[in-house]
């Protein structure tokens, strides 16, 4: 008799289309904190985090009750029709710590892609220009805005059809490839030369790390150097923190590692701990720039995820969270470069707080890795533009005993791989 999980899968692949693609064959029924479970009785550490979305993990008590509180009061209203007052209150509680210079204002959508979206309509409101530069293997969303502004053509891209105008990619630093500071600011005067001019840039956006793209680190020097360059031509700076924000690099922003700000800064993923919730946070004279109506949507700052955010925060600063992603990730990184010593398949290990990676020499070892991680019970994601990167995701609320258990295991799949 087929399984509970088998059976899934099959209606699944019958009522879904091919490219709603899964990672796991297997169906969850329960999840607590940084553990999974299905129907079979099987359990997995979750070590992705629904993609950087549970950084306060699974059902954490405080979101749990604060979604049950608002539920007693009400779902729905819309908030351009019948505003509440959580959701002017989560703004000013984000307008005080986002790392945006002077007073800001906050305005919310329902995901990631939407945030992004809406912080392009603000730039060019704000500047009445239209060009907008962003990065080669970035990742800013699915819709067909987003999809442009994406610095990879597989998956997201192709067979979509032309993507919309106005949009030009730069190099993004990376040692791994041996792109330098110098040779990514050479290619954004390359795109000032070859393809707009400064005075029709919008805004540049990109990644402090990149997350889809493999985790890469903008270096310091990068940032200085591209403040001072959108100063120099009047075009805004864009950070797009939706999987770096809320604690994942062990600050609760990951511009926070960096002297320069941001004009304006877009998250989603961990600020409502699960819920669909996204933010554009920005200066509050370029965030009016939109006329009344030109912001928002029917969706956009649902009152049950605006009231999970307040938990989030919350429970961010009650845990400490910030200084337990720093203290997770320095124990991570020293075992990977452990591990390294025996593996040379390990070509690098990079990152900030507890958003770490590693990365291999083929895709085909990081993906063999991450099955047979998968077959111990420890659930892994890759990344990278050769899908040769694993990335660790893991709830920071995760206690110390199971974090040790998921390094016995991957230690358990990496020595499979140690040098003969």
């Amino acid at each position: 008799m087929e399984g509970k999980n088998s059976q899934l899968q099959q209606r699944k692949d019958d009522a879904l289309p091919r490219g709603t693609g899964n990672l796991c064959q297997w169906y969850v029924e329960h999840a607590e904190n940084a553990t999974l479970r299905d129907g079979e009785g099987n359990s997995w550490i979750d070590f992705a985090g629904g993609i950087a979305v549970l950084n306060t993990g699974h059902r954490h008590p405080r979101i749990v009750q604060a979604i049950a509180d608002q539920l007693e009061k009400f779902t729905h209203t819309a908030f351009q029709v019948t505003p509440y007052e959580s959701y002017v209150a989560l703004a000013e509680r984000l307008n005080r710590v986002v790392p945006i210079a002077g007073k800001a204002k906050t305005a919310f959508f329902s995901t990631g892609a939407e945030a992004v979206e809406n912080a392009v309509k603000v730039a060019r409101a704000a500047t009445r220009r239209h060009g907008i530069i962003t990065f080669g293997n970035s990742f800013h969303g699915r819709t067909f805005m987003t999809m442009a502004m994406t610095g990879k053509v597989a998956p997201y891209k192709r067979d979509f059809g032309p993507m919309p105008a106005s949009v030009w990619h730069a190099r993004y630093p990376n040692s791994v490839t041996g792109i330098s500071v110098d040779d990514a600011l050479s290619s954004l005067q390359d795109i000032f030369t070859q393809d707009i001019a400064p005075q029709d840039v919008a805004a540049i956006v990109l990644e402090p790390i990149q997350g889809e793209g493999g985790f890469h680190v903008a270096p310091p020097e990068f940032f200085s150097r591209l403040r001072a360059l959108a100063d120099e031509h009047g075009i805004l700076l864009i950070a797009d923190e939706v999987q770096t924000g809320f604690a994942r690099t062990g600050k609760l922003f990951a511009m926070d590692h960096y002297a320069v700000k941001p004009d304006l800064i877009t998250m989603a993923k961990s600020l409502a701990g699960g819920m669909p919730l996204s933010a554009v946070s920005g200066r509050s004279e370029i965030m009016d720039a939109p006329g009344p109506g030109g912001l928002g949507g029917t969706y956009a700052g649902n009152p049950l995820a605006i009231a999970s955010a307040h938990a989030v925060l919350d429970v961010i600063a009650d845990e400490k969270l910030c200084e337990r992603s720093a203290q997770l990730g320095a124990q991570l990184t020293d075992f990977l470069h452990s591990a390294r010593s025996q593996c040379s398949s390990i070509t690098d290990i990079r990152g900030l707080g507890s958003m770490i990676a590693v990365e291999f020499a083929s895709a085909q070892t990081a993906q063999t890795i991450q099955q047979q991680a998968m077959a111990r019970g420890l659930l892994l994601l890759t990344c990278g533009p050769q899908g040769n990167v694993i990335r660790f995701l893991y709830p920071l609320t995760i206690p110390d005993a199971q974090f040790g258990q998921a390094l016995e295991i991957l230690s358990s799949v990496l020595s499979q791989h140690a040098d003969s």
